[in-house]
């Protein structure tokens, strides 16, 4: 088992943590709104009470962009994880589909698939 360089892990932060920006403002540019409304129930603006163009187009925009981050922060985090494992456990990405990471500890296999929200 090695040890933790924090130093090291505040230097990848740094390097790869404006992916996240990059890839969040990315989305945003290309946003179309046609496309967004398309795949949206139009019955549910009048069950939230969203009578004005302005609330529909912000309310949709704004959860598009929310389950955006989420996916794209979850990356971000993985990423993190195994440079952190990497560092600690010589563990690796996994090859195993739906699997994140793979490391041994003290004889045992660990299989391991990050979640960065409940």
């Amino acid at each position: 088992m090695g040890t933790l360089n924090l130093t090291a892990v505040q230097n990848y932060i740094e390097e790869n943590i404006g992916r996240f920006h990059r890839k969040r403002l990315e989305k945003i540019e290309n946003l179309d709104l046609k496309q967004l409304l398309k795949r949206k129930n139009p019955y549910l603006f009048r069950v939230k009470h969203l009578l004005v163009a302005e609330d529909i187009v912000r309310s949709f925009t704004d959860a598009f962009i929310s389950s955006h981050e989420e996916t794209v922060f979850g990356d971000w985090l993985e990423g993190l994880a195994i440079f952190v494992c990497q560092q600690v456990y010589q563990g690796r990405k996994s090859g195993i589909e739906g699997i994140d990471l793979e490391f041994e500890k003290e004889g045992t296999r660990y299989i391991v698939s990050i979640k960065s929200g409940p």
